[in-house]
């Protein structure tokens, strides 16, 4: 039996940002941030990690590696000034 997932944000996300724009304001780091563990918790680095925990056996090497990838994306993003208005997209984060 297959389990279905709701992934959020996407377009949802994008008409929040579209009528963000309009008021004139821009994003912010925090902005940045929540994109930042949207696509963690999307790559399932989260269950993974607690497993890890739990069972002690580790983690895929590359789980770890997109974090650190996604990390530093964010780091970099928010540190622009000003940050682009298409921070969301693809182009901005590592391949997960």
């Amino acid at each position: 039996m297959r389990m279905f997932k709701v992934i959020e944000g996407g377009r949802g996300q994008a008409v929040q940002m579209a009528d963000r724009s309009e008021e004139g304001g821009r994003p912010s780091r925090e902005d940045v941030r929540r994109e930042a563990a949207r696509r963690l918790s999307e790559s399932g680095y989260h269950p993974s990690r607690i497993r890890e925990f739990a069972t002690g056996v580790p983690m895929l090497a590359s789980l770890k590696y997109l974090s650190l990838q996604i990390d530093f994306a964010a780091e970099t993003l928010s540190r622009l000034d000003p940050i682009p208005e298409d921070f969301r997209a693809d182009g901005y984060w590592p391949a997960g």
